[in-house]
């Protein structure tokens, strides 16, 4: 690889990045709060590829021909690709199902907004409090809780979020089981708005003991894939 491929492809790669920051693309790789350093690395990159440029002009064509770049610097040109060419969906139902959940108990719950209107929770916020705090601020309460579906070996649906540490490759499901008037037909990775209620019953997780609480169904609508389909309150 000469200077010039260099350039081309780390310009390209940084070029790749700050679309990717600028849009929703970022998202199927990395949680929502690392979008500045995706910003920065593709910033990085293309003033690195002009520092490049610049410094083989000062040196020439003799300069270049006697240092050239090792080959397995094309390897650069597979996240090139794989940024530009494949957008894989965000983790769904497939993961969730062959992995345990990851519900872990929180240092405290912050005070819920009271009132008669429904009340929105995260899949994370419903299942850590229902699980670690006996649902004492869920009770008499009508909930909105948001996820998409998966379901067990034998049938059983749940609600899910994929939680993120940093990245798509380090993410787990957070799961909360419906009972109640759960619709009779439910595909796996549909995106329901479900409202319900608390309930004390639980049930473990398949795949790794993990407990898993229940969630009483009054009613389901299909909604569209979120902005963000990652859920980041279990891991904050």
């Amino acid at each position: 690889m000469n200077r010039l491929a260099q350039t081309a492809l780390l310009f390209l790669l940084g070029a790749t990045l700050l679309h990717a920051g600028t849009t929703d693309l970022y998202l199927r790789y990395v949680k929502e709060g690392l979008r500045p350093l995706v910003l920065l690395a593709g910033a990085v990159l293309i003033v690195t590829a002009a520092a490049t440029l610049w410094y083989d002009r000062r040196g020439g064509p003799a300069h270049d021909a006697h240092h050239r770049e090792p080959r397995i610097s094309w390897l650069l040109t597979l996240p090139v690709l794989a940024l530009i060419l494949v957008a894989p969906p965000a983790l769904g139902s497939y993961s969730a199902s062959h992995t345990g959940t990851a519900l872990t108990k929180p240092f405290g719950f912050p005070a819920l907004p009271t009132g008669d209107a429904p009340l929105h929770l995260a899949v994370a916020d419903y299942a850590g409090r229902a699980i670690y705090d006996d649902g004492r601020a869920l009770r008499d309460r009508e909930l909105k809780i948001t996820g998409f579906v998966t379901l067990d070996r034998k049938g059983a649906p749940y609600l899910v979020r994929m939680g993120l540490n940093c990245c798509a490759a380090d993410a787990q499901p957070v799961k909360i089981a419906l009972t109640g008037n759960v619709p009779p037909v439910l595909r796996p990775d549909t995106w329901l708005e479900i409202t319900g209620t608390y309930t004390p019953r639980r049930t473990k997780d398949p795949v790794n003991d993990g407990p898993i609480p229940y969630l009483e169904v009054t009613t389901a609508r299909p909604v569209p894939t979120p902005h963000d389909p990652y859920d980041e309150t279990w891991n904050t």
